[in-house]
């Protein structure tokens, strides 16, 4: 069997973290958070990506699964109603803000409610539509890595590379603007000096999710003021993350666009180059040869920085340690990742360096059927498996009080290699 995975897994932004509860879709709330979307991808005339953003848009209540349509479906499961068109997602739809494809359309769904937020949303709203041309525009990247973003000297360079470009932003002289830029260039090529798959493995990821979030701030805000004053409150935001395995792209990517527009009109004719974000950018300025990186660092951290990544260091091995017991030498259920769809939340990814990606909470869907993750799946490097504890699971009955398991007909749980071990395969 072929192995597939898609980049369609769930985008939670920092920014809707806080979001309230969520509840029924109010017929009238949705007409004006469509006419909002239609505002926004009419606003260039199609003219930033060579085609319109507009099209079929679904809101979705994650309590009852209702579905609130900007139009009508193909397989007419959707009613008209108000104004708009409404039905109910079946199960097998994963619920996330992604394009989704069901009943005879590609969508845009985005779970309810939107941020209050009129920017947030306004900027959450181009972002989302833009994911569903992206492959059309051969912008789609692959699932990547990333995990020396949860390493201390990654993180720590990634700050001190975030801290420069706001700097670059705020600067009102050119000179000003150069010489941070300069400095966040310089942290990020030595990173990419310690960390021999960072700059491919970051450039993935910028263009997936951090041109979406840049177009999200060019065509959801007005001025260049408020996209400017954007891009900065990003960089700040998803410092909070627990981690930047997934996340970084959205801090960056509307700062590295901004800050490009001015260096290199043009430049998103060259994303096909398999280049980054920083590395386009990087290409406009000369860099030194050699610097004194230790005299950069501190006109950007007295210590705080340094000292809070070291403590956070400490808790991280302490927590690897004892994720490894459970989901690399302790017993493990494996499941491949055959046409495998996820929903997760990219700011808690965590890593165990070789052995993969730990997802704290996960909903996979793959031809097997369905896992649904509270304590923890890891993701092995390769992307081919994942895993889940097996300590105390009998084949014959699985489940945990760490995940639920919905196997389709013609699958079964078996014994693995391992002592203890268990693995889905087909039975026929």
């Amino acid at each position: 069997m072929s192995i597939c995975r898609t980049a369609l897994a769930t985008v939670a932004l920092a920014a809707l973290a806080a979001a309230p509860a969520r509840g029924a879709v109010d017929p009238k709330a949705a007409a004006a958070v469509f006419q909002e979307a239609k505002t926004l991808c009419t606003r260039d005339h199609g003219v930033f990506w060579g085609r319109s953003l507009c099209g079929p848009i679904m809101l979705v209540d994650p309590n009852d699964r209702g579905v609130t349509a900007n139009q009508a479906d193909p397989g007419q499961v959707l009613k008209e109603h108000a104004g708009v068109f409404t039905g109910v997602l079946p199960p097998a739809v994963d619920l996330a803000d992604t394009p989704t494809e069901w009943s005879g359309l590609l969508w845009t769904q985005l779970l309810w409610p939107l941020s209050p937020d009129t920017e947030q949303r306004h900027v959450t709203l181009a972002h989302e539509l833009f994911h569903r041309i992206q492959p059309e525009l051969k912008l789609s990247r692959p699932e990547v890595g990333n995990r020396h973003l949860d390493t201390l000297e990654g993180r720590y360079l990634l700050q001190l590379e975030w801290r420069g470009l706001a700097k670059a932003l705020e600067a009102r002289a050119p000179a000003d603007r150069k010489a941070a830029l300069v400095d966040a260039l310089l942290f990020r090529r030595e990173r990419h000096h310690l960390f021999a798959d960072a700059a491919v493995e970051e450039a993935s990821l910028e263009v997936a999710e951090g041109v979406p979030e840049y177009t999200g701030v060019m065509l959801g805000l007005v001025t260049p003021q408020s996209r400017t004053k954007f891009a900065i409150r990003d960089l700040s935001a998803f410092v909070q993350s627990p981690s930047f395995v997934r996340s970084f792209a959205y801090a960056c990517g509307p700062a590295y666009g901004l800050l490009l527009d001015q260096a290199a009109p043009g430049w998103r004719q060259q994303l096909h180059s398999g280049r980054g974000l920083g590395d386009l950018l990087a290409a406009t300025v000369e860099l030194p040869a050699t610097v004194d990186l230790k005299a950069r660092v501190a006109v950007y951290d007295d210590g705080t920085l340094r000292a809070a990544e070291e403590k956070r260091e400490q808790d991280r091995r302490a927590r690897e340690a004892t994720l490894r017991a459970k989901l690399v030498d302790g017993p493990v259920l494996i499941l491949p990742l055959l046409h495998a769809r996820y929903q997760f939340n990219p700011q808690t990814l965590l890593s165990l360096g070789d052995d993969g990606t730990v997802y704290p909470t996960l909903r996979l869907t793959c031809d097997w059927g369905v896992l649904e993750v509270d304590n923890g799946a890891l993701f092995g490097k390769d992307m081919s498996e994942a895993r889940v504890s097996a300590a105390g699971v009998d084949p014959a009955a699985p489940r945990s009080a760490d995940w639920r398991l919905v196997l389709k007909d013609g699958w079964t749980v078996q014994r693995g290699a391992r002592d203890g071990d268990l693995v889905v395969k087909a039975s026929r």
